[in-house]
């Protein structure tokens, strides 16, 4: 059952922004980067309050991702990742995703916060960050 509505553009958009932040780190890195984009359309809180939708998350301005200003984003989704993408919007969970609203690749080891967030770990070049269950219960 889905944890977000969406409709099958929705789930494409879901899918190319999977893709353009995280092909390099395979469908578990994927799998990750869709988490943090469900839990902003989730939470209704900090910095993600009134989005509502994916395309509302992944066009987010400011903080929304990088990627949606590079142009491989804004090639067609492809199977693969539109899998993935359903997967996630499904409500599969990810660790150290599984509550995160933030990820980002540093140059070096992953910092214990960022923004004031607890890191909640590192898959291959990504650090995530995971907000408190006090501050936004609804990742939780």
């Amino acid at each position: 059952m889905a944890v977000i509505k969406s409709n099958s553009e929705e789930v494409k958009v879901l899918a190319r922004l999977m893709r353009a932040e995280a092909e390099g780190e395979g469908d578990l890195g994927m799998l990750m980067v869709g988490n943090v984009g469900v839990n902003r359309v989730k939470s209704d809180c900090l910095d993600f309050k009134n989005i509502r939708s994916i395309p509302q998350m992944v066009y987010q301005r400011p903080g929304g991702f990088e990627a949606t200003v590079k142009g491989y984003f804004y090639q067609g989704a492809r199977d693969r990742e539109i899998r993935l993408a359903k997967r996630i919007i499904n409500g599969e969970r990810q660790h150290p995703a599984s509550n995160a609203l933030w990820f980002f690749k540093p140059a070096g080891g992953c910092p214990g916060t960022w923004y004031d967030q607890r890191n909640t770990g590192r898959y291959k070049a990504h650090c995530f960050f995971a907000p408190s269950g006090e501050d936004c219960p609804k990742v939780y």
